[in-house]
């Protein structure tokens, strides 16, 4: 079947299934899940899916702007003390739980202990926290063991983040996800309804306290246009994409990239790529073998790579992948071209000089990928290729990606390894700058720059000490980023206020058609 007669097919069922679901009803959003999610508990689940929904619901003290720069939510702002170990946080007043009670500290002071002890994300700050307390009605302090720079970027991450809910609900949770008839939450949208493999059903919160400024990424004002957001689980990529176009649903989740030349060009829908790519690394070996502590070699293969081919090859489509050296995509807060110009220089003859100067004989170099990443293979094939002209001997190793993992953690096994990573909102999460991450880059200049930049609470300070850190990375080479890779929805051309794409989770309010 040609891709045009499989979209007609689609087509037509989607318009029987118009009939049986009611579409055009212009208070309504239905939007085309992927599945359920196990739980819409945001303190304890990391699902992309929860989050898409719950963050409707559920608020924190932070969210991020456009940027994804950290900016109040619940809060209404906060002083740090000079020596950065006293954080006092001040709460919006005015503001009521979906249950017609008024937030106050002893709400967000219950929900924080929960999240510290018991939270998907809560230990990466609460190991830093000496005690956390109510301090005014409407003020919460926290008391650091030692400076900790990334706290507010932690605490506006909302998936696996300190969603606040009533201290009636949330004090004496566990690890348990809290069930559906408590979710309660701040948010402009209450939780209605989860009928089993049906839909999840949110209504709009008339007493929604919005924060005040302009709509900016996921800060500033917000406002409830739809009656009704209805998020439908549709399993079959096609029956989502023909219910797009035939107007059943208004939005689409997860959409293959071999569709997207298509749908891009198509005026009955509109694409909306993800603002946070996930993007490929090769590891390094710093801890056995010859790429050991030998950072020239590392740059002589550095040098030997053109990541443009490969991305070609392994994604296609131009729309989803960009050529970004940077580890953040450009528009970010975290966005610096500093040791970029390494990123993808693909010149054999330098990389064969450079690697003779390193001392290279030909010594095998363990490559190892996985084939359940189709796009890790793809890019090591032209890797290895490229490394070959310039007269590395690549002993390319393929496993399935469970068998890869067991060997990554066992140094005398490989000396490089493919692999990626998602959006985080600060890079201190980032894989390679866990000493104890595959790869154990571990040197005195990283420790210094490190311990400099978890323990600066200033942005500005914090930009500059990263973009250090990346030139380092592009210097001692302990991974080599392979470029930033898109996700996509879809969405009705009729919804009006979307943007452009999306920055981690599609959001609905200040939506509207």
């Amino acid at each position: 079947m040609t891709m045009k007669n499989w979209m007609k097919s689609m087509l037509a069922a989607g318009a029987l299934m118009a009939l049986t679901v009611g579409a055009n009803a212009d208070g309504i959003l239905r939007y085309a899940t992927v599945g359920e999610p196990p739980s819409l508990d945001q303190q304890v689940i990391t699902s992309d899916l929860a989050t898409t929904i719950a963050h409707h619901i559920f608020e924190g003290l932070y969210t991020f702007n456009g940027s994804n720069a950290p900016v109040p939510l619940l809060a209404s702002g906060e002083t740090v003390s000079d020596d950065g170990k006293t954080i006092v946080i001040s709460l919006r007043e005015g503001v009521k739980f979906h249950n017609g009670q008024d937030m106050t500290s002893a709400d967000v002071l219950a929900s924080l202990q929960r999240w510290g002890e018991f939270g998907s994300r809560g230990s990466l700050i609460f190991d830093h926290v000496e005690n956390v307390a109510a301090t005014g009605d409407h003020e919460i302090t926290l008391k650091l063991k030692e400076p900790f720079g990334p706290w507010k970027n932690l605490m506006a991450f909302i998936n696996g983040g300190p969603a606040i809910y009533p201290a009636s609900i949330i004090t004496g949770a566990t690890k348990e996800p809290i069930k559906p008839e408590n979710y309660i939450g701040t948010g402009p949208y209450t939780f209605n309804a989860w009928n089993a493999n049906r839909y999840i059903e949110l209504k709009r919160f008339d007493d929604y306290a919005s924060p005040s400024g302009k709509a900016d990424g996921y800060g500033g004002t917000r406002i409830a246009e739809f009656d009704t957001l209805r998020f439908i689980p549709v399993p079959d990529v096609g029956t989502r994409v023909a219910g797009v176009r035939a107007g059943d649903y208004d939005y689409a989740e997860s959409i293959p990239g071999d569709l997207f030349a298509d749908l891009d060009a198509d005026p009955g829908v509109k694409t909306m790529l993800n603002g946070g790519p996930i993007f490929g690394l090769v590891f390094m070996n710093s801890s056995d073998g010859p790429l050991k502590e030998n950072f020239a070699l590392r740059r002589a293969i550095q040098t030997a790579l053109d990541k443009t081919p490969a991305l070609q090859v392994a994604i296609g489509p131009e729309g989803l992948w960009r050529a970004n050296g940077s580890f953040a995509p450009e528009g970010n807060v975290w966005y610096t071209d500093s040791g970029a110009e390494h990123f993808s220089k693909g010149n054999a003859d330098a990389a064969r000089t450079m690697a003779a100067d390193a001392g290279y004989d030909g010594e095998p170099i363990k490559f190892m990928v996985s084939t359940n990443y189709p796009f890790h293979y793809d890019s090591a094939i032209i890797y290895t290729k490229q490394l070959a002209q310039a007269g590395f001997n690549v002993d390319l190793q393929v496993y399935d990606w469970a068998t890869l993992i067991e060997k990554r953690a066992q140094p005398d096994q490989w000396d490089m390894f493919f692999t990626h990573h998602g959006f985080v909102p600060d890079p201190i999460l980032i894989s390679v700058m866990n000493d104890n991450y595959p790869g154990w880059w571990a040197t005195p200049e990283k420790q210094a720059l490190k311990d400099r930049f978890t323990a600066s609470s200033d942005s500005a300070e914090r930009q500059k000490i990263w973009s250090e850190i990346q030139a380092l990375i592009y210097d001692q080479v302990p991974t080599m980023k392979t470029g930033d890779v898109y996700t996509y929805n879809i969405a009705s051309p009729n919804l009006k206020g979307l943007g452009e794409q999306t920055l981690i989770w599609p959001n609905f309010w200040n939506v509207s058609k």
